[in-house]
């Protein structure tokens, strides 16, 4: 059980103020979008749920405990989080790259330690990569390094991950793949926060949103309770129209000026 609480939390980049007196509760398992337009503050957010920064003012709990009380080791274990554009620059094998979040301290040659197997087995499965384990990684594609990074992210089973734009140079076909596997980690149990700017994916299968503009959280909640063109509108400065159906939610924009 992982419950992400930010208290207050603000933020400066240089005299610039990124985000300011943002609060907000995400509980466990329990899928959560950051959505905003480019410049938002999304990433600098993430980053401090993350442990990575620090808040200028605020704080981040994770059931109750600031973020910044827990040593290295026990943030380690407590959430994973997956970067934009996480890469793999060495042609080591796919289930080597996944090993590599077990611990830090993997060598560089050799096998993996086989009291690690399971988990790594458990990881490449969940991700449907038990084929490509022996594969180098810098021969995979697109979407199949995505699986991967999301692996290595998961194989420690983290109470909590954090994902920057997991969708970011995917297809739309691996795109909702990335997703779905997000949202069956919430569904397990973990406490999942993402940025995104696929809209569409995210209404489909997120629990909740922060909508940020300007470093400011313009509306936190349920997505049926919140989420309201008059909102997306404001967000983006763009018109928008919300048609639902029996599939769910989805986002039109408008051409600017056009309301009807």
């Amino acid at each position: 059980m992982s419950t992400l609480r930010f208290n207050g939390v603000s933020a400066r980049r240089g005299e610039r103020l990124v985000l300011d007196g943002i609060s907000a509760s995400i509980p466990s398992g329990h899928l959560a979008a950051v959505i905003g337009p480019n410049g938002a503050g999304k990433s600098t957010l993430l980053d401090i749920a993350s442990g990575l920064k620090r808040p200028t003012q605020g704080s981040v709990e994770i059931d109750g405990v600031d973020l910044h009380r827990l040593g290295r080791r026990e943030l380690a274990r407590l959430r994973a989080y997956l970067p934009q554009r996480a890469g793999v620059d060495w042609p080591i094998t796919v289930e080597r790259v996944v090993a590599l979040g077990l611990t830090p301290s993997l060598p560089a040659f050799g096998g993996v330690p086989a009291s690690w197997l399971p988990a790594i087995n458990e990881a490449l499965q969940a991700c449907d990569l038990l084929e490509l384990r022996d594969r180098p990684a810098t021969q995979l594609s697109g979407g199949e390094l995505a699986r991967a990074m999301l692996a290595r992210a998961i194989v420690g089973n983290p109470a909590l991950l954090i994902v920057d734009e997991p969708t970011a140079g995917l297809d739309p076909r691996h795109a909702i793949d990335a997703v779905q596997r997000l949202r069956g980690r919430a569904d397990a149990g973990c406490t999942v926060l993402m940025a995104i700017h696929d809209l569409d994916l995210a209404l489909a299968c997120a629990d909740s949103i922060l909508a940020i503009r300007d470093g400011r959280l313009l509306a936190h909640g349920p997505i049926h309770e919140v989420v309201t063109e008059a909102l997306l509108t404001a967000l983006y400065e763009v018109p928008v129209r919300l048609l639902r159906d029996g599939d769910g939610i989805s986002v039109r924009f408008l051409k600017s000026g056009v309301h009807s």
